[in-house]
């Protein structure tokens, strides 16, 4: 269990429509939210595999049981492992995202 942050390697911030068309591509239907600056999730854990990806702003990840942060930027993945607890913390410019649940 854990996670694992793939960073975004293309030029310039990814654009909604490449972001959707990863998601298609692998098979998932991605799902948008966003949230204010100093929004927070509490720990918690999910029983399917997350995928997410930071649209615009930021967020940062906290994994309690490791200790490990990842902070993502636009284009940045975050792939969570079903049963991982994690909390969140939102950045001073706020958050969009797009993610969405692999079956285990």
């Amino acid at each position: 269990m854990g996670a694992a942050l793939t960073r975004w390697r293309s030029v310039g911030q990814p654009t909604k429509e490449e972001l959707e068309s990863i998601f298609r591509d692998e098979g998932l239907r991605p799902s948008w939210w966003s949230n204010a600056p100093g929004d927070r999730y509490s720990a918690h854990s999910h029983p399917y595999h997350k995928v997410l990806y930071c649209a615009q702003g930021s967020i940062r990840f906290d994994l309690p049981a490791s200790g490990e942060s990842f902070e993502l930027h636009p284009g940045d993945r975050i792939d969570i492992s079903p049963g991982t607890h994690h909390s969140a913390l939102v950045g001073p410019e706020g958050v969009t995202c797009v993610e969405a649940a692999r079956s285990a």
